[in-house]
């Protein structure tokens, strides 16, 4: 039993580690696209490979767990949460690379995008904001600190609707800045993607605590 305990304890830090590394690829690859940086760029395409090493160790360690010790109950619910965690920040990590690979691409063509470029860290800072404060749930098993988490996600999509409209706008006023708006958009949309998935940790944790699932209802309705 002690055995089986410690092996949770390293999965633990094992998913820890990887959402640490996922933190800091949704923040690097932001600052690529704002300091015009193609080198951090590819570091977060290159930082995707381990990322994507985490994500098969995790998945082998629960595997393993799960086929050796027959749990139950709470640990039975904790392993596959721990699957569904491990793909939601392996997503994550493809969504920053797909920022990386925007912000080359902007770089490229230096369009002067104004106040909708300038929304793009404080986009990052919100779902990095989440996404750590949902691991630290995770980590504490506190139920209540992560739906605490669940508004943001709605703050992040009237952000991203805010960019969508002013791009909207840019894109009539200068039909030159069409490709480089386009490419900001994917921008917005992957941040608010990584906010959707945030969630969907948080939503995780709620049930792994209560073993309530939250999904697709208001919590005050639960």
């Amino acid at each position: 039993m002690r055995h089986f305990a410690e092996e949770l304890e390293e999965l633990n830090q094992a998913l820890l580690e990887m959402g640490g590394l996922v933190e800091s690829s949704i923040h690097t690859s932001v600052q690529a696209l704002v300091e015009h940086d193609d080198r951090m760029a590819r570091r977060v395409v290159e930082d995707e490979m381990l990322i994507n090493r985490m994500e098969l160790n995790i998945d082998a360690r629960v595997t393993r767990l799960l086929a050796l010790n027959q749990p139950v109950a709470g640990d039975l619910r904790l392993l596959v949460m721990c699957l569904k965690i491990n793909t939601d920040l392996e997503r994550m990590g493809d969504l920053a690379v797909n920022v990386a690979e925007r912000a080359i691409s902007l770089n490229r063509l230096a369009a002067p995008l104004g106040p909708p470029l300038q929304e793009m860290p404080r986009m990052a800072s919100m779902v990095e904001d989440m996404l750590h404060r949902t691991l630290d749930a995770f980590v504490r098993r506190d139920a209540e600190q992560a739906s605490a988490i669940l508004p943001a996600d709605d703050d992040v999509d009237r952000i991203r609707d805010g960019v969508y409209t002013e791009l909207i706008t840019t894109m009539r006023r200068d039909p030159n800045l069409v490709e480089a708006a386009i490419h900001l958009m994917f921008v917005a949309r992957s941040l608010e993607r990584i906010a959707d998935h945030a969630t969907n940790i948080a939503e995780d944790v709620i049930y792994l605590v209560r073993g309530v699932d939250v999904r697709h209802h208001h919590l005050e309705e639960v």
